[in-house]
């Protein structure tokens, strides 16, 4: 005997509305009122609506391979932000943080600072387009108060247009999140709390000072040299092939390039390097290579067979986090 089927039920219609819809979370309920899931109702024209992937959104900025690093790389680091035209009345500074508590998007200080979150979920495929729409917010949020997630326009402002290109772009790396909580020495119960939680998830991570964009970064078994580089992925890949082949593609005794990812369209060489290495043992080694690699980069003969089987290496070992 055939089973009955359920009757169907029709399908709540999204309700129409003055104004945007607020972004929440897919399996919440869409602020509409429509009682479907907002997966189900505006989310699933907001998905549609994504803008086409912008491979380096962070192009033209200054610190590109530092964005990406502070995206990707990096716990707990700041920077402080040069608008073009100058800070708005009521805002002391704009700050970039790696990321905020509760994965906020932003946040405006008691004081009117903002402070702008880097590693959060974006609505769309163009990251500077994200995050220039949660900027603009922030600006004019009113004082202590956090800055929800929301659709940038297609249209709309990118970071590029916002920040000074000739401002300089400065990581902070801290040890902790203590940069989240004004006069957070004096924090107590929940806070202090949350910052204690967060502080013991933080890979111990430091920025080299002799090169640009290389983070040392330490781990129960052995250490990182994680280098963020600008240079065209094909003449990069041939240029450390080249040192590969030739033995003079680590960074000392007991070190070793392992590979490579691509994050925001620039390649990231990786290092295993010993658990006794510091981050200040690096620094020479990491000038000298910078040396090679400048000379390898000029080269612009046939790869040799070695060498083609070094790069073949290489590429078969890299992954893309984006």
């Amino acid at each position: 005997m055939a089973k009955k089927r359920r009757p169907q039920t029709k399908a709540a219609t999204p309700q129409a509305v003055d104004g945007p819809i607020p972004v929440v979370g897919a399996r919440e309920s869409c602020p509409c009122g429509s009682g479907r899931r907002y997966k189900a109702c505006h989310g699933r024209a907001a998905a549609h609506a994504a803008t086409e992937l912008v491979h380096r959104p962070f192009e033209g900025l200054p610190g590109e391979a530092d964005w990406v690093a502070l995206r990707e790389l990096v716990p707990a680091a700041t920077v402080e932000l040069t608008l073009k035209g100058g800070l708005p009345e009521g805002v002391p500074s704009v700050t970039l943080a790696t990321v905020l508590p509760m994965a906020w998007p932003a946040l405006r200080r008691d004081n009117g600072a903002v402070l702008l979150g880097l590693q959060n979920d974006t609505a769309s495929g163009d990251l500077s387009r994200d995050l220039a729409d949660t900027l603009q917010r922030a600006l004019t949020a009113a004082p202590g108060s956090p800055v929800t997630a929301g659709r940038a326009a297609g249209d709309g402002p990118r970071l590029q247009d916002l920040l000074d290109p000739e401002g300089p772009f400065e990581p902070n790396v801290h040890s902790g999140f203590e940069f989240w909580v004004e006069n957070a020495e004096n924090a107590t119960g929940e806070v202090a709390a949350s910052l204690d939680r967060a502080n013991a998830a933080a890979i111990p991570t430091v920025r080299l000072s002799g090169v640009d964009a290389a983070y040392w970064c330490e781990t129960p078994e052995k250490n990182h040299l994680r280098w963020v580089m600008t240079h065209p992925e094909e003449q990069l890949l041939d240029a450390l092939a080249r040192l590969h082949a030739a033995g003079t593609s680590s960074l000392g005794e007991d070190t070793r390039l392992v590979g490579s990812f691509r994050a925001h369209g620039l390649t990231v060489p990786v290092w295993d390097l010993p658990s006794t290495m510091s981050a200040e043992d690096i620094e020479k080694p990491a000038a000298a290579f910078a040396e090679r690699l400048a000379t390898a980069l000029a080269d612009t003969s046939p790869l040799s067979g070695d060498e083609r089987r070094a790069r073949s290496g290489l590429t078969s070992r890299q992954i893309t986090l984006n």
